[in-house]
């Protein structure tokens, strides 16, 4: 008899454990050589390229260290100069008139004629809109009419006066009729007087049915049309006039600036203002201050000042804000640099405003100052700098004290300068300049412009 069945199994599954696989690592590079190869070689051409340009970066690093930190930096310098700076208040006003006017009317009528046309331009006393006037002419006649019955009552009363003294004389009538006369002569001279105001006033009603402006300024929209029955009372009225020529803006300053205008005001210093657009950058209109308010708002601590200005091409509309800067006084002789070159922080160690000063060897200087009154783009400075010292205005975030520096329109070094077998690099990474000052030629220094 043969062996059990169950020891066939577990020989069986020995002898497929103990046998070699039939795709080994051998016959899989036997097989697939060729891909292997293109691999291969994809690695070395990325590891050349990745070298290549390794290389490529560190010959553009110029020879004063990573990125030029050792060279020379490119900055934009100016000329500290002596001259004249203007102290300036800054305000936000707002445009008004000197006079706005709601023309309405003083008597009761039907609105018969509008004579003026929207946004035009008035003078004093040119007709704006007449009332229906027969009414009042009609009560014109009437008082006239009573005040010739009144005058020939007392022409006849005087008369018979005149009889009564003569009479008296004679003894012909009692003195008592006399005084009584004389009574009813001052009762129609009375009657006369109080006829007369009635016309005058009649009169004035007629004038009033004839509506003129009363002052000179452009005319606003229309507010009634014609046709309309109008009143005093109405709220709106007929029309509203500004007076645009001239015109004023009225700004508030901080109560610390009063005394010093209202010194100027009082030795008779005309104090000029400027009116510029919303964005402060556009000048709108110049002017000079008229008045001071007498009261400092104690809930803002300023004080209204109200300037006048031409306002001749009506560049100024009523209730337009506008910045104001107006004029205190005007400084002589100050060392004046632009504001780009002031900096701040702490170079010694103290909290400090300063300045890079540009030397003679094209190096710059850490300089500490003190500044005065800012006009503008500029400043002045009262300690530090001297009139004709050349200051740094841009590039100076990369800036310390003694860095080299590369002033504006200086030539680029010659080409002998540059370090050997680095010629063709540095017309790609920019190292043909000169590592360090005096190398090559020195360039000459510029005369900037302030």
């Amino acid at each position: 008899m043969g062996p059990p069945i169950g020891e066939l199994v577990i020989n069986e599954q020995v002898d497929l454990q103990t046998q070699p696989p039939a795709r080994g690592f051998k016959v899989f590079i036997v097989r697939h050589w060729k891909a292997l190869l293109v691999v291969l070689g994809l690695v070395v051409l990325m590891i050349a390229f990745t070298m290549y340009l390794r290389h490529k970066q560190s010959v553009a690093v110029p020879a004063g260290g990573r990125f030029g930190q050792n060279g020379p930096v490119a900055v934009a310098v100016a000329t500290a100069v002596a001259g004249d700076i203007q102290v300036k208040i800054p305000a936000l006003g707002t445009v008004t008139p000197l006079a706005t006017v709601t023309v309405r009317t003083q008597i009761t009528g039907t609105l018969q004629k509008v004579f003026f046309t929207e946004g035009q331009f008035v003078r004093a006393g040119d007709a704006l809109a007449q009332i229906d006037p027969r009414p009042y002419e009609a009560a014109l006649q009437q008082m006239q009419g009573n005040l010739k019955r009144d005058q020939a009552l007392l022409a006849n009363a005087k008369l018979d006066l005149k009889r009564y003294e003569g009479l008296v004389k004679e003894d012909s009538i009692a003195e008592q009729q006399l005084d009584t006369q004389r009574a009813l002569v001052d009762q129609y001279i009375g009657t006369v007087e109080a006829d007369e105001g009635q016309v005058n006033t009649a009169k004035v009603n007629l004038n009033y049915t004839h509506i003129v402006s009363p002052v000179t300024g452009r005319v606003g929209l229309r507010q009634v049309d014609q046709g309309n029955y109008v009143t005093p009372g109405d709220a709106n009225g007929i029309v509203l006039i500004n007076e645009l020529q001239p015109i004023t803006v009225i700004f508030p300053i901080p109560e610390d600036n009063v005394s010093a205008v209202m010194k100027r005001l009082h030795d008779g210093a005309t104090l000029s203002a400027e009116a510029y657009d919303r964005t402060n950058s556009t000048k709108i209109a110049d002017g000079k201050l008229l008045t001071a308010d007498n009261t400092i708002d104690v809930t803002t601590g300023t004080v209204k000042l109200r300037a006048q200005f031409d306002n001749q091409d009506n560049a100024l509309f009523p209730n337009q804000f506008v910045n104001i800067q107006l004029l205190q006084d005007v400084l002589a002789n100050q060392i004046i640099i632009p504001n780009s070159a002031v900096r701040r922080g702490a170079p010694n160690g103290v909290a400090s405003t300063f300045v890079y000063v540009v030397n003679s060897d094209n190096t710059v200087s850490v300089r500490a100052v003190t500044l005065g009154v800012v006009d503008g783009e500029r400043v002045a400075v009262t300690a530090g700098l001297k009139a004709g010292e050349v200051v740094v205005t841009e590039g100076g975030d990369r800036l310390r004290d003694g860095a080299p520096v590369t002033l504006p329109g200086a030539p680029a070094a010659s080409a002998a300068a540059r370090p050997a077998g680095k010629a063709g690099a540095g017309k790609a990474g920019g190292a043909g300049k000169s590592a360090a000052p005096g190398a090559g030629r020195t360039p000459p220094r510029p005369q900037p412009s302030q």
